[in-house]
């Protein structure tokens, strides 16, 4: 037995901010520092990203999620037998953010969160998997709520904070919601490979026992050249020896969705995975880099577009800070 995916639902706050907003808002709130103008979209062809309002939070998002899509699928509060919270982004660091959302959503099944950064969707679906599989639950709801907007840095002091701030210029928020099964095989298999050597690459450190309370370390900082190795070093042959196993190749799906963090990225690692470019479905230019959202975000659009449908094959390609590779396909 393994998870079915009886549907996929997509939140996007109403507020859009365009790159050269973003720009501007650097300078203006930085005393001594003016980004290049346009540098950002030349870098990562981001024309756009979604913000939460100032009054919601992550779970507001994944609770709106989840309200649409147990209306498309025509599934009760009571129907859900368990509720996975998966995101890079959380309400607090107690308690778990999946029992704010269950609250918000009159849920009174079981409830955890699951978090590996960019990839938590990706997981979430892993464990999902297994516990249907393993006839513990029927009807697992999977959430996400990403708003890492709340993280990035405006006031920038120099050129190498910049920089290192840099990859939160391109973050955005969203909220998903996937509903698994047990049923006719959806999840038909998955495989994850990580390099956590190199976890100190992209992080944001406060709230925890390293930094529970300075204000220095509420902000996003990466290094872009570092996460860029670091996954050049992990490899794509976790891929390669997941569809060797499945007896799938890239030409069998409708769609291949892969994590976008920008677009010239985007085409590296299609290129080096060997993607065909035809069976991306690229999200980054309107809606930005919405971290774990990306995956459902994709597959939301290809269904609305008519590029995937039942029966049909999808592959969902996660990448992740810590880092972490994987994929998920799914016939649905």
């Amino acid at each position: 037995m393994s998870a079915h995916l009886a549907g996929v639902a997509v939140h996007l706050p109403e507020r859009e901010v365009g790159t050269a907003a973003v720009e501007r808002r650097i300078a203006a709130e930085s005393a001594a520092f003016v980004p290049p103008a346009g540098i950002i979209r030349r870098l990562t062809g981001i024309e756009s990203r979604h913000v939460l309002g100032d009054e919601e939070q992550a779970s507001d998002l994944a609770a709106a999620a989840a309200r649409k899509l147990l209306a498309e699928t025509g599934t009760s509060a009571d129907d859900v037998d368990l509720l996975l919270f998966a995101s890079a982004s959380q309400d607090m660091v107690e308690p778990a953010t999946a029992h704010i959302v269950a609250a918000k959503l009159g849920l009174r099944c079981p409830v955890m969160d699951v978090k590996n950064a960019c990839n938590s969707v990706l997981n979430g679906i892993e464990v999902a998997d297994a516990l249907i599989g393993a006839g513990r639950y029927r009807r697992v709801l999977l959430v996400s709520g990403e708003s890492p907007s709340r993280a990035i840095r405006w006031n920038v002091p120099d050129i190498g904070t910049f920089l290192r701030a840099f990859p939160g210029y391109t973050l955005s928020d969203a909220g998903a919601a996937m509903l698994l099964t047990d049923g006719p095989a959806g999840v038909l298999g998955s495989g994850f490979s990580a390099d956590s050597s190199q976890w100190d690459v992209g992080t944001l450190p406060c709230g925890g026992s390293a930094h529970p309370r300075d204000p220095e370390y509420s902000y996003f900082a990466m290094d872009g050249g570092r996460l860029k190795s670091a996954f050049l070093r992990l490899g794509t042959g976790v891929l390669d020896e997941t569809l060797a196993r499945l007896g799938l190749g890239w030409q069998d799906f409708a769609v291949v969705c892969v994590h976008q963090v920008s677009l010239p990225y985007l085409d590296v690692f299609a290129e080096r995975a060997g993607v065909p470019a035809d069976k991306l479905v690229v999200t980054i230019r309107e809606h930005g880099n919405v971290a774990s959202a990306s995956l459902p975000l994709q597959l939301a659009v290809a269904q609305q577009l008519g590029r995937c449908g039942p029966g049909d094959l999808v592959a969902l390609v996660g990448m992740a800070g810590g880092v972490s590779l994987g994929i998920v396909v799914i016939r649905l």
